[in-house]
């Protein structure tokens, strides 16, 4: 099974069974931006996890053996997503991003922020202005090795 076709059956799963990803979440053990990620075929579950998954989706153990397998990442498009939603990450960091770096370096020095050692949140916040979208990114700070 490939990552695409696991990724069919688990979103057409969960459509049928009327899930969201925090119920997937919880019952896995796993945060929501993890687990979805990992079902996008974005990153791999540990066999006990996969396990959990496939059990509480009452989906086949080649979905589960597919979710084990490390993915090739990113490459599922070479192009600037057209998806909204997506984009305005894009943006953000087309807008911001020049500056985020420099805030970066002058806190910590040169260096990056890991998008291996990791953790995403997303919270919604009541305004009555418009509801609005909290990310919270949070990531190892890796310095550039000097040699």
């Amino acid at each position: 099974m490939t990552k695409l076709e696991m990724t069919e059956a688990i979103m057409a799963t969960k459509a049928t069974k009327g899930l969201k990803w925090s119920e997937i979440s919880e019952a896995v053990g796993l945060s929501e931006i993890f687990l979805s990620s990992a079902c996008l075929g974005q990153n791999s579950l540990l066999q006990e996890d996969s396990a959990k998954l496939i059990d509480f989706l009452d989906l086949g153990e080649d979905v589960g053996t597919a979710l084990t397998v490390c993915p090739m990442k990113a490459t599922d498009t070479d192009n600037v997503a057209k998806d909204p939603l997506i984009y305005r990450f894009f943006e953000i960091a087309y807008v911001y991003g020049g500056a985020m770096k420099e805030i970066i370096h002058e806190k910590f020095g040169d260096g990056i922020m890991s998008a291996i050692d990791f953790t995403c949140e997303i919270e919604k916040k009541e305004d009555p202005k418009g509801d609005r979208v909290v990310v919270t990114m949070d990531g190892k700070f890796l310095p550039y090795k000097k040699w």
